[in-house]
């Protein structure tokens, strides 16, 4: 177990923010252990930072796993440990010849935020492959076990972002795979992903800053009539039309306010571009949003979430 004071949270937007103390745990032991003796204190578990504001430093304990392996149950079936990166477990499985997950290449973040998440792509989300998510409740210390269906999943949603907030921590979890090649399809993705988004760890972003909105039929068609070339993508939650778009009718591609800006290459992401502060990136969203608001009535919500 490492213990750390006054330590900088990592987060992908690169702003600058400390937690009062750092934990990194090393096992399920040492999770129960942090979690019985800090029982009532203010915890945050993160991952690599990369769906995260912070608008101010963390009165807390920011918690953090260092368990990052993965082992085959079966031929159908890989089980990744929660603190292990997504992107290099979807590169192993490539190389050993396994597919299912490929579309996910390069989203930033580790395998227990893709459960909390419902993470996604091109067409695939987690919820697309995750079989069982394993779990620690942070209340009796015990473990549980979730079905798929149980999870709860949505569009880039889950029951851990709602009911079971702050009661469970995802330990592990269960992916669905199968044999065969999906070497092409994986660097078609990374190449992309590497065109339209800025490199992670270089220009400060959370990658995706907005969830596609979802809006009634009649709405979708009425707008069809106004904009002929609009996208549009039926579901049964409703016709998803890209917030990229959106945003970029709206004129804000490439636009700065402060530090931040809205991306070049591909409007829905908002990036660190000079020495930001959380609050330049906060107004930023909130004008974008604004300006989608009046022209089209249509609502777009930060994926990001504001600590």
């Amino acid at each position: 177990m490492q213990v750390v004071s006054d330590y900088r949270i990592p987060n992908t937007f690169g702003l600058e923010a400390k937690a009062k103390t750092f934990i990194e745990y090393y096992s399920l032991d040492e999770l129960r252990q942090v979690l019985k003796e800090h029982k009532g204190e203010r915890i945050l578990h993160i991952g690599q930072g990369s769906n995260l504001l912070f608008t101010q430093d963390f009165d807390g304990i920011i918690l953090h796993s260092g368990m990052a392996r993965a082992r085959f149950i079966d031929d159908e079936t890989v089980e990744a440990q929660n603190g292990l990166c997504l992107d290099d477990l979807i590169a192993q499985l490539t190389d050993m010849q396994y597919c299912g997950m490929e579309k996910l290449s390069l989203i930033p973040g580790e395998v227990g935020a893709s459960a909390v998440q419902n993470v996604g792509a091109y067409g695939c989300e987690a919820k697309d492959v995750i079989d069982r998510v394993y779990t620690i409740d942070v209340e009796t210390l015990e473990e549980r076990v979730f079905t798929n269906a149980e999870c709860k999943f949505g569009y880039r949603d889950s029951a851990f972002k709602h009911e079971l907030k702050g009661k469970y921590i995802v330990t592990s979890v269960v992916y669905k795979v199968k044999p065969g090649d999906a070497t092409k399809t994986r660097e078609e993705i990374i190449a992309t992903r590497m065109a339209k988004l800025p490199a992670v760890g270089e220009i400060g972003s959370a990658g995706s800053f907005f969830m596609n909105p979802f809006v009634p039929e009649e709405q979708a068609n009425a707008l069809l009539k106004q904009y002929p070339d609009m996208p549009h993508f039926p579901s049964p939650q409703g016709v998803k039309i890209p917030a990229a778009w959106l945003i970029e009718q709206c004129g804000w591609k490439g636009k700065t306010l402060g530090g931040a800006q809205v991306w070049p290459k591909q409007p829905l992401v908002i990036v660190n571009a000079d020495n930001a502060t959380a609050q330049d990136i906060i107004d930023l969203a909130a004008q974008v949003s604004k300006s989608v608001k009046e022209k089209f009535n249509i609502t777009i919500n930060p994926e990001v979430n504001y600590i």
